[in-house]
């Protein structure tokens, strides 16, 4: 199973953070990231709760469903499919806290497990190397903007 937490605090206001996180649109200005694109929009905003959208990372995409929407302060999602490997997805947070003075403290988490014999276990601690590697990728890259 890979845990991924990443806590990071950057010098952005939260709504700033909270748009660049939430909005599918923005994720292929993050280097790490391919692609993103919104299939199903969200029930009460484009990319709210609801939400269906892709993301790539060079071969890896996966299908992540907006589970919980609370502009600016937290947001939960769930991987419903992946490619090329299969993800039995358990937990996706992203809550952030205002610390005021245009600082944002970020708690990122996302948990689960790579569904393939023998190697899973393996295949895990990469995905938890390279989840987190991303995720601080992204909010390096917000705070630069």
């Amino acid at each position: 199973m890979f845990k991924i937490k990443v806590e990071r605090i950057v010098k952005v206001p939260i709504d700033h953070v909270f748009e660049a996180i939430s909005n599918h649109a923005s994720y292929a200005q993050f280097p790490p990231v391919g692609k993103a694109k919104l299939i199903h929009e969200g029930s009460d905003e484009l990319n709210g709760k609801g939400a269906l959208r892709t993301v790539e990372t060079g071969k890896f995409k996966v299908w992540e469903r907006i589970t919980a929407f609370e502009r600016p302060v937290h947001m939960q999602y769930h991987i419903e499919q992946s490619q090329p490997l299969k993800i039995n997805h358990t937990k996706g947070i992203i809550d952030l806290k205002d610390l005021g003075d245009n600082t944002t403290q970020v708690t990122w988490i996302s948990e689960g497990r790579i569904e393939l014999p023998l190697v899973g276990r393996l295949l895990d601690k990469m995905m938890k190397k390279q989840g987190t590697a991303v995720f601080h990728s992204m909010l390096k890259s917000i705070e630069r903007r």
